[in-house]
């Protein structure tokens, strides 16, 4: 994805989740659920006009031109029963959602995009993994967010890496900005019989993931070893262009592909307020 999308940090509301342990070591639980709760003397509502209350640190907003755009978010549900959530929670244990760290990490101030845009050479190819603290609008950071909130299982895409077969435990899986996948994960993710796809460019690029040194490389795609290949799996259901770059989401709509349903338009700012898109996440 082009790394001029401008993305807002959002951390965990306060019932939320983070999903790496204090070092970045994994184990067999990759993510740990936690209680975070933020310092809440300083929020103000950033916009009211969602589903879920959006607050932020008025002195953590970064201006971009003239707009303004907040470093920090919290999502909250709102507690004055002015909406009804039941219509958008998730009750079932057999749904999961994969959250896009390698993805994060692709994107990080180090990572791959330092070579995309000729500012190092191919040892930028090669990256640390992030702490899930970390992720940006790039890689599904209001969406994670969100759909844990609704009661979502989420699983990370190195547990995925690990173990592929923890995806037939569940009935759906729900895809968001993993654009950088290991050929295990392509596979596994593939082969599942129903996966929504809710953000294009998914299963864009094959990486190939170090455990002892916590490291991603780049392996195929994106451009590389050559301009011409640019889907590392030569995935026929490849939906990066135009859908990716529609990030308004005005006429979106989920068309079928043998496993599952794809999302025509990147949703990450709208997934905290369109109330169709979500309870379409829950009824697929």
């Amino acid at each position: 994805m082009n790394k001029k999308y401008i993305s807002i940090l959002v951390i965990f509301p306060i019932i939320t989740m983070s999903i790496f342990l204090t070092s970045n070591t994994f184990d067999e639980n990759e993510l740990n659920l936690e209680e975070i709760t933020p310092t809440k003397s300083k929020l103000i509502e950033w916009n009211d006009h969602g589903l879920f209350r959006y607050l932020v640190d008025p002195e953590k907003i970064q201006m971009v031109g003239t707009s303004a755009f907040p470093e920090e978010a919290y999502f909250e549900f709102k507690s004055d029963s002015e909406y009804d959530y039941e219509g958008i929670m998730n009750q079932n244990e057999n749904v999961a959602f994969i959250v896009p760290i390698f993805t994060g990490s692709a994107y990080s101030e180090n990572g791959f995009y330092g070579y995309f845009e000729k500012k190092c050479d191919e040892k930028c190819l090669t990256t640390e993994i992030i702490p899930a603290e970390m992720l940006k609008g790039t890689s599904s950071d209001h969406a994670v967010k969100i759909l844990y909130l609704l009661g979502y299982n989420a699983i990370s895409d190195i547990e995925v890496e690990k173990n592929p077969n923890i995806l037939e435990k569940y009935d759906k899986i729900i895809l968001l900005h993993n654009e950088y996948v290991t050929k295990t994960m392509f596979d596994a993710i593939t082969n599942h019989p129903k996966v929504i796809y809710l953000y294009p460019n998914a299963l864009y690029a094959e990486i190939s993931y170090n455990e002892f040194y916590e490291t991603i490389s780049l392996v195929r795609g994106h451009g590389y070893p050559n301009d011409e290949i640019m889907n590392g799996f030569d995935w026929e259901y490849d939906n990066t262009h135009p859908f990716e770059f529609d990030s308004e989401c005005i006429d979106w709509e989920f068309y079928k592909i043998p496993n599952g349903i794809m999302l025509n338009c990147y949703p990450e700012e709208i997934i905290w307020h369109d109330e169709l898109l979500l309870k379409t996440i829950k009824e697929f």
